[in-house]
């Protein structure tokens, strides 16, 4: 299993849930079910499920990369077809995944455009605003977050970058008919 490289590698994803012996609905013998893992890619935020080869050594949170030889097929899924285990991790792998890649999330900060006359895509994210939209742009033009510590004392009332970026990527991970999507890429 290869740990090394970066985590916005679209190649990389994190263990949510390891099944080694199949799906519990899976009504086939036991020898003939193969071992499954639930997984999020930590680039553009896939579900994914993973049929892993009989001897996988997985566990919840391991973050592998989906060119290992472990995996026999990989298939995109839905929020829904996650096992209830998948779920309940999914929200601390998106937070964990936005801390090992703070500059990445930043950059959202100081890069966003608007995405039509009237949105901007600062204000996709939870409880952001127009006055507080507006105080992040005015204060990236004097100079670029580095950081969210940083971003947080220039902004009064973004008092967690982070956990606003987590609710948005939920958020675009649950819903199917969103307009606008940021950071969870669907394959079409």
């Amino acid at each position: 299993m290869s740990t090394d490289g970066s985590d916005s590698d679209p190649g990389r994803a994190v263990i949510l849930d390891h099944l080694p012996h199949g799906r519990s609905e899976d009504d086939r013998p036991q020898y003939q079910k193969q071992p499954l893992a639930y997984a999020v890619t930590t680039e553009n935020f896939r579900l994914v499920e993973l049929t892993l080869l009989a001897d996988a050594s997985l566990s919840i949170g391991d973050r592998i990369s989906i060119e290992t030889d472990m995996i026999d097929v990989m298939r995109d899924v839905e929020y829904e077809d996650l096992s209830g285990g998948a779920q309940s991790e999914l929200d601390y792998a998106i937070e964990e995944v936005i801390e090992d890649n703070e500059q990445r999330f930043v950059d959202f900060f100081n890069d966003a455009q608007p995405i039509t006359t009237r949105l901007h895509a600062l204000n996709l994210l939870p409880g952001i605003g127009k006055k507080l939209r507006n105080t992040i742009l005015d204060e990236r033009k004097r100079k670029p977050f580095e950081s969210f510590a940083e971003l947080a004392d220039r902004v009064g009332g973004l008092h967690n970058p982070q956990e606003v970026l987590a609710d948005r990527i939920m958020d675009e991970i649950r819903e199917e008919d969103l307009k606008y999507r940021t950071f969870a890429r669907r394959e079409e």
